[in-house]
């Protein structure tokens, strides 16, 4: 009789031990999983810093498209032949004509020319909608001539609304401005005549 009673005890002892021995497994694994997680990148991250693709097919002369690229809005513009007659007009009226002060990220060379962009595609600009002064996002104010906070031969560009920064449609700020840097270019490349990727260009990933 007292064999018989002894199995039922040890039998749940048991059975405590080995419910003990898997939550505490489990609880090792929940302990590890965090921690090896935490070395790979979050979906978030990667979006952040990835390389943006663009379909810029329906951007019309004039037009304007915003996108994100590391959490920062970037603009694309179709310049106009107008336009870009306008810029070489500012040429004396800009603080840095030729970009030589860096703001956040370097040149790519091949931007390193009046228009601020690939000489392929010369009306097509790309530039980081970020002020160089505190950090605001200009608006655009493309019509040209006199109009509020503006001079009276504007010759089309970019308003900071935060502080009267001004900049022309190749990103120079005007002298004389709170902002001291040009806005920055990022790096960019076409890979057909109306698909552009923001990011990353013929040397790598930016």
């Amino acid at each position: 009789m007292r064999d018989k009673e002894e199995k039922p005890v040890d039998g749940g002892r048991r059975t405590w031990l080995v419910a003990t021995t898997v939550v505490g497994g489990f609880g090792g694994v929940a302990t590890v999983i965090p921690f090896v997680g935490s070395f790979a990148p979050s979906a978030k991250a990667k979006a952040a810093g990835a390389p943006v693709e663009v379909d810029i097919s329906s951007l019309k002369p004039g037009d304007m498209m915003t996108v994100a690229w590391r959490g920062k809005p970037v603009w694309i513009i179709n310049r106009t032949e107008e336009q870009l007659a306008d810029i070489k007009k500012a040429d004396n009226e800009v603080a840095d004509p030729k970009s030589k002060l860096e703001f956040s990220m370097p040149l790519p060379e091949y931007c390193n020319n009046e228009f601020r962009s690939r000489p392929d595609h010369k009306n097509i600009f790309v530039a980081v909608a970020v002020c160089t002064h505190l950090g605001c996002t200009p608006t655009p104010r493309f019509q040209e001539g006199p109009q509020p906070n503006l001079p009276d031969n504007w010759p089309g560009g970019f308003l900071c609304p935060c502080h009267g920064s001004t900049y022309d449609l190749a990103g120079r700020v005007f002298k004389n401005k709170p902002a001291p840097q040009n806005l920055d270019v990022p790096p960019y490349m076409f890979t057909s005549e109306t698909q552009l990727v923001i990011g990353r260009d013929e040397k790598g990933e930016a």
